[in-house]
């Protein structure tokens, strides 16, 4: 890596809560000192508890195979305040004290898509578990594992159903992944947010299905 040796390695020195009323965040002020040796403030905002596992979140590729049907995906669609409307997600959830990334990625799976509840659906295996991730670090030290499970589909299953919490109002989507690039397209001409996740993950199919062959 290039760089000048008169730059010195960005530090940490210390992080103060800002007192606000909010329950499950916290607004912090971070003083850290960059490369030139400047000191400076960054506000950003973290959640107030964090699992031992050191993991926030799980997000769920769940992955369908089907004996006749394309090789197909899972997305959720999901009020959320922040952004004002309805969002395009894969399915998600806090990893709960006691957990690891792929019992709370099989636990959410069940609760908001019904497969993996051993009523129809198939069977549903861990296939990875990602590195820790982080999705907006400009904002906040939030971070995430994404985790892809296998969902064996037999001929004859039935679409099992959601087990959701009180309060909870998510719809499924079984999308094949050849279509979800064109799928995302038309959520957003519809004013429906997506996920930069979803979308990456998306552009990224997109780009494996046109270049995949070698072609330039």
């Amino acid at each position: 890596m290039s760089g000048s040796s008169s730059k010195q390695k960005p530090e940490i020195l210390g992080t103060e809560e800002l007192k606000t009323e909010a329950k499950w965040l916290k607004l912090e002020r971070i003083n850290w000192k960059d490369e030139e040796g400047k000191e400076r403030a960054w506000e950003c905002a973290n959640r107030t508890k964090r699992s031992k596992a050191g993991v926030d979140s799980v997000h769920i590729l769940a992955l369908l195979h089907h004996p006749s049907k394309p090789l197909s995906t899972i997305l959720i669609e999901q009020y959320r305040p922040p952004a004002g409307g309805t969002c395009i997600e894969f399915p998600a959830g806090l990893v709960d004290e006691g957990e690891d990334a792929a019992g709370a990625a099989l636990r959410e799976l069940r609760e908001e898509t019904g497969y993996g509840d051993g009523k129809g659906g198939g069977g549903v295996e861990v296939a990875e578990v990602s590195d820790v991730l982080v999705k907006d670090p400009g904002m906040t030290g939030a971070n995430m594992n994404l985790v892809t499970v296998n969902v064996k589909l037999g001929e004859n299953d039935e679409d099992p159903q959601q087990h959701l919490d009180e309060g909870e109002h998510i719809i499924k989507r079984v999308i094949p992944l050849s279509d979800l690039h064109k799928t995302l397209k038309d959520y957003a001409s519809k004013g429906f947010a997506i996920d930069a996740l979803v979308a990456s993950m998306a552009e990224g199919w997109r780009l494996r299905e046109k270049y995949g062959s070698g072609n330039k």
